[in-house]
C-alpha cells in the first residue's frame, strides 16, 4: 500500500514536474521575450536618449534665437515708441504751424488790404503832388511879376521871415495883414488926391541911391574884409621871416664871435618875460659865465662884438655890389 502510495505520489510529481517544465518553458520564452524587449527597449532607450540630446540642443539653439528675437522685438518695440513719441511731436509742430500758417494767412491779408490802401493813399498823394505843382509853377509865375513889379522885395528879401522885422510872417497874421493892407490902399486912394506925387519919385529915387549906397558898403566891407586877412597873412610871414633871421643871425654871430675871440660865446635873445617880436638882446659869455651888460666887456672886446653881429648880418643878407 505504501508502494502505491508512493507511485502516486511519483505519479504527482512527475506531473508537477512536468507541469512546472512547462511552466519553466514557458518562462524561459518569457524571459526571452523580456530579455528581446529590453533589448529592444534599450535600443528604444539609446535612440530616445539621442534624439533627447537632439532635441536638448534644438531647444537651446530655439532659445537663443527665443532671446535673440525677444531682443528684436523690445529694440522694434523701442523704436516703435521712439517713432511715436516723435510723430506725436511732429503732430504738435504741424499743429503749431498749422496755427502760424493761418496767423501769416491773416497778416497776408491784412497787408494786402494795407497795400490797397497804400496804392489809393499814394494815388491821392500823386494827385496832391500834380496840383501842388501846378499851384507852385503859378506861385513862381505870381512871384516873378510881383518882384520885377515891386523892386523893393530884392532889397528887403534877406529881411523876409526874421524875428523883430516887418517881415517877421510868425507873429503876423496873413489875414489881418490882407485887411490892413486893403485899408491902406483905401486910405492910399482917398490921399493921392492931396499927396503930391513927385514925392514917390523922389522916395525912389533917394531909395536907390540909399541901395547903392548899401551895395557899396557891403563892396568896402568885404574888401576891408580881405585887406584884413591879408594884413593878418603879412604879420605872420614877417614873424616867420623875423624868427628864421633871428635864428641864422645869433647862430652865425655866436660861430663868428667865438673864432675870433676863442673860448667866448655871444648870442641875440628877446628880453626876460618878452619874445623877439619885442626885440633883442646881445649877451656874450666868457668860459660859462654870461656877462650881465655889454659895459663889463673892454673897447677891443666890443668892436670884435660889433663886428661879429655885421658879419653875421651880411652873411644872412649880403650887401649889393
Amino acid at each position: 500500500g505504501r508502494l502505491k502510495d508512493l507511485e502516486k505520489k511519483i505519479k504527482t510529481i512527475k506531473a508537477r514536474i512536468q507541469a512546472s517544465s512547462k511552466d519553466l518553458k514557458a518562462h524561459e520564452n518569457e524571459r526571452e521575450r523580456l530579455v528581446m524587449e529590453q533589448e529592444a527597449v534599450v535600443l528604444e532607450q539609446s535612440s530616445l536618449e539621442s534624439q533627447l540630446a537632439s532635441l536638448r540642443t534644438q531647444i537651446s539653439t530655439l532659445a537663443s534665437d527665443v532671446d535673440k528675437q525677444r531682443a528684436k522685438v523690445e529694440a522694434i518695440q523701442k523704436n516703435h515708441d521712439e517713432s511715436l513719441a516723435e510723430l506725436k511731436l511732429i503732430h504738435a509742430k504741424m499743429k503749431e504751424c498749422d496755427t502760424q500758417i493761418s496767423s501769416f494767412v491773416a497778416d497776408q491779408e491784412k497787408c494786402l488790404q494795407k497795400l490797397s490802401d497804400l496804392k489809393l493813399e499814394k494815388k491821392k498823394l500823386e494827385n496832391e503832388v500834380t496840383r501842388t505843382e501846378m499851384e507852385q509853377k503859378d506861385c513862381s509865375v505870381k512871384v516873378d511879376k510881383l518882384v520885377e513889379k515891386h523892386t523893393w522885395i530884392t532889397s528887403e528879401k534877406q529881411l523876409f521871415g526874421k524875428g523883430g522885422t516887418d517881415y517877421d510872417f510868425e507873429s503876423r497874421n496873413p489875414y489881418q495883414a490882407r485887411e490892413e493892407l486893403e485899408r491902406l490902399q483905401t486910405n492910399q486912394s482917398s490921399l493921392e488926391k492931396r499927396v503930391n506925387k513927385k514925392v514917390m519919385a523922389m522916395f525912389e529915387k533917394a531909395e536907390d541911391e540909399y541901395n547903392a549906397l548899401i551895395s557899396k558898403k557891403n563892396i568896402i566891407e568885404t574888401d576891408k574884409s580881405k585887406i584884413k586877412k591879408v594884413i593878418e597873412e603879412l604879420d605872420e610871414k614877417k614873424k616867420e621871416t623875423l624868427k628864421v633871421t633871428w635864428v641864422k643871425v645869433t647862430q652865425d654871430f655866436g660861430s663868428i664871435f667865438s673864432t675870433l675871440l676863442p673860448g667866448t660865446m655871444a648870442k641875440l635873445e628877446p628880453p626876460e618875460g618878452g619874445s623877439f617880436l619885442d626885440g633883442l638882446e646881445v649877451r656874450v659869455a666868457f668860459g660859462s659865465v654870461w656877462k650881465q651888460s655889454l659895459s663889463e666887456l673892454s673897447g677891443g672886446q666890443r668892436s670884435l662884438l660889433a663886428l661879429s653881429l655885421i658879419l653875421a648880418l651880411l652873411l644872412f643878407k649880403p650887401a649889393p655890389l
